[in-house]
This record gives structure tokens, C-alpha cells and sequence, in this order.
């Protein structure tokens, strides 16, 4: 009896755990929160992997389910696992793989987060994204409770397609920008010479009965 109830126990601490923030895109490595760099205790790269051009721009995407004040910030590393760790709670000095820091937490349950970033113009093939948040209603800081991690395999190859809503670049310069010309049937009548052509005929057929009268007379 008492083997299930401590199980439950174990369950019922780690789902909310593993509830608070959630990184949806990239997908991430694992759902788990509590240990750095990447959520779970000795978290080793997996087979869910991302790959993305080198240079790409993306939209990183995540929702906390259970609010705290505090910020987001999001790194890169392009060998695997190598992230600093915030000195405080306000600490935004450790630069070293940052792509950005101090992103505002809502003080909404349930809020989704997209920030737009640029990764590094390289290739590598065991890249890391990394995103923390850091939670400030938790003092003393550094007690192993003030930060959720989650991370994101990835990998950056020359010639991958940029993302679906990368979208088309255009020239703003053209009235017909995007589109393409749809070639014009030789046969149809739409203008131009193609009607030029048309009216000169019907005109042609209006003159035969004036030039038979004209004849008849004479």
C-alpha cells in the first residue's frame, strides 16, 4: 500500500513541475525543467533534431502554464551544452552564447511567447538552443529552485530550406510583384491588335451593300 502512494506522490511533484514552461518550437529535448543546462539530470543530446540553415531567422515559441515573475532568455551553443548560469536574480552579465536576455515574463497564466532570432551564420551539427526561465518570487537565490531550463537539438546545414513562414521575397518595386504573368491565347480577343483587327472586318462587311447600290446605279 505504501509503495503506490509514494509513487503518486513522486508524480503529483513532477507533473506541475514539468507544466510550468513548455518550448514548442523548436521542439524540445525533453520536458523536463529542474536541472541545467537542458532540464534533466545528465541530459544528453537525442534524435529529435532541428535542422535549419546557417544564418536563419526563427520564431522561438514557448507557454508558462503556471505564472512567475521574472524573464526569459535565450542562448546558443554550437558544440553541444556549454551555457553560463545567472549570478542573481536581476543578472544579465554572462554574454558568453546569449542570443537575449531580460525578455519580460507576462503576468498572465497561460501565455504563449515568440521571439524572433537570428542564429549564428555556421555550420554545426551538434547545436544547442537553450531557453531559461528565471523566477524571481523564489528567495534566496541559487537554492537549485530559481530557474527552469529547456533546450532544442539542432543542426545548421548549408542549403536547408528557410522555414515555411519565412515566406517570398519580392520586388517591392513591381506593381506585379509575386505574381506571375499568365501568357496571353493568340486566339482570344482581349485588346490591341486582336481587336483592331476585329473592327476592321466588321467594318469591311457594313460597306458591301453601300458599294452593290452604287454599282446598280451606274
Amino acid at each position: 500500500m505504501l509503495r503506490p502512494l509514494v509513487a503518486a506522490a513522486v508524480l503529483a511533484w513532477a507533473v506541475p513541475a514539468a507544466a510550468h514552461i513548455a518550448l514548442t518550437s523548436p521542439p524540445p529535448r525533453t520536458t523536463e525543467l529542474k536541472s541545467g543546462p537542458c532540464g534533466a539530470l545528465n541530459s544528453v543530446r537525442g534524435t529529435n533534431v532541428t535542422v535549419l540553415a546557417p544564418g536563419a531567422t526563427i520564431d522561438v515559441t514557448w507557454k508558462e502554464t503556471i505564472n512567475h515573475p521574472g524573464h526569459y532568455r535565450i542562448s546558443f551553443d554550437p558544440t553541444g551544452q556549454n551555457f553560463t548560469v545567472p549570478l542573481a536574480f536581476d543578472d544579465t552579465s554572462q554574454t558568453m552564447n546569449v542570443l537575449v536576455d531580460n525578455i519580460p515574463d507576462s503576468p498572465t497564466a497561460n501565455d504563449t511567447y515568440t521571439k524572433s532570432i537570428t542564429l549564428p551564420n555556421i555550420e554545426c551539427e551538434t547545436c544547442t538552443l537553450q531557453v531559461i526561465q528565471m523566477m524571481t518570487d523564489k528567495p534566496p537565490y541559487g537554492d537549485g529552485n530559481d530557474i527552469y531550463y529547456q533546450c532544442a537539438d539542432i543542426a545548421l546545414r548549408t542549403g536547408t530550406p528557410p522555414p515555411p513562414d519565412a515566406g517570398v521575397p519580392v520586388n517591392p518595386g513591381s506593381p506585379d510583384a509575386g505574381t506571375t504573368p499568365t501568357p496571353e491565347d493568340p486566339g482570344t480577343v482581349s485588346g490591341g491588335c486582336h481587336a483592331a483587327g476585329g473592327g476592321s472586318a466588321l467594318l469591311g462587311l457594313a460597306l458591301v451593300p453601300l458599294w452593290r447600290r452604287r454599282r446598280a446605279r451606274s
